[in-house]
């Protein structure tokens, strides 16, 4: 594939981020409204869950990479550390690993020495490098490279482990091309991806999630791709790709719903999905108005 630079100025940049961001937290709301028990019924139904939908630890951390690269043009870990942490609030669902993390960080701590000494030294492997970086990659559209080096940076902030970092590197890839127009046929999607992500198991996962395009449905799919309920970036990152390349130029909804089909993390991979599709702004979500308002502090 061509990484030749786009003709991208900074405000098409930031309306790309946006709409990645806006599908995102739709994404987000969506799926973890299937969590709460009285709206089970709905997930086999296939019906909307009624009332206000609240976003998750996935937007707040998403709005913070977004608010980096729309005032910044770059990230800058230290910085991106500090949003984390100031704007982290305990009752989005964060992880107990990241939670503490952040927590020590707003106390004086290293994000750097607390990411990297995690689970005994390995750093965390899980997805939620991958589940904040989509608007990055919309962002860096004119340049996959460059989205998947920022990617990288963004990540190592709260997770070191290889899978977790190529994890976000796919996504903010994906993104990337999806918002260049260049996203091509799902194979050819999906093969792009891989290409720019380094020898590992990640890499394997999304050439795995490639050859099971011929499989029709999602739930098929994520019984050999995983559907996050390990919340690792290998058993997550593979299959919401598998669901966006099964939408590239279709609706959001559709993707939305083959995103949670499988159950899992549900919430975690509609985020994923929506970030990616969502580069392109001509997908914006009919159910935005649905979803509570993305924090305003991303805004301003």
């Amino acid at each position: 594939m061509t990484t030749s630079p786009l003709s991208f100025d900074a405000s098409e940049r930031a309306r790309r981020a946006l709409s990645s961001l806006s599908a995102l937290a739709v994404g987000d709301a969506f799926g973890s409204q299937f969590f709460v028990p009285g709206n089970r019924f709905r997930h086999r139904a296939r019906e909307l869950p009624e009332g206000v939908w609240s976003w998750t630890d996935d937007t707040e951390m998403a709005a913070s990479v977004y608010r980096e690269v729309v005032r910044h043009g770059e990230v800058d870990a230290d910085r991106l550390a500090g949003s984390f942490a100031a704007h982290h609030d305990f009752d989005r669902g964060y992880g107990p690993a990241t939670g503490r993390l952040l927590r020590l960080v707003r106390e004086g701590a290293d994000h750097q020495d607390l990411a990297a000494g995690l689970f005994d030294g390995a750093g965390s492997w899980g997805n939620g490098a991958a589940m904040r970086v989509a608007p990055l990659g919309a962002f860096f559209a004119d340049d996959p490279g460059a989205a998947a080096g920022w990617a990288a940076v963004s990540a190592r902030v709260t997770h070191t482990h290889p899978e977790a970092v190529d994890g976000a590197v796919a996504v903010a890839v994906a993104a990337a091309l999806v918002a260049r127009g260049e996203a091509g046929a799902p194979g050819t999607f999906l093969g792009w991806v891989a290409d720019l992500l380094p020898r590992g198991a990640l890499r394997e996962g999304v050439r795995a999630a490639r050859a099971l395009l011929i499989v029709p449905e999602p739930v098929g799919a994520a019984h050999r791709l995983g559907n996050g309920s390990r919340v690792r970036a290998l058993d997550t990152v593979p299959f919401a790709l598998w669901v966006a390349a099964k939408h590239l130029r279709a609706p959001l909804e559709p993707a939305l719903w083959a995103a949670v089909a499988p159950g899992g993390d549900m919430d975690t991979v509609a985020a994923i999905v929506g970030g990616v599709l969502g580069a392109d702004p001509a997908a914006a979500p009919r159910w935005a108005d649905r979803v509570e308002a993305l924090p305003a502090w991303a805004l301003d």
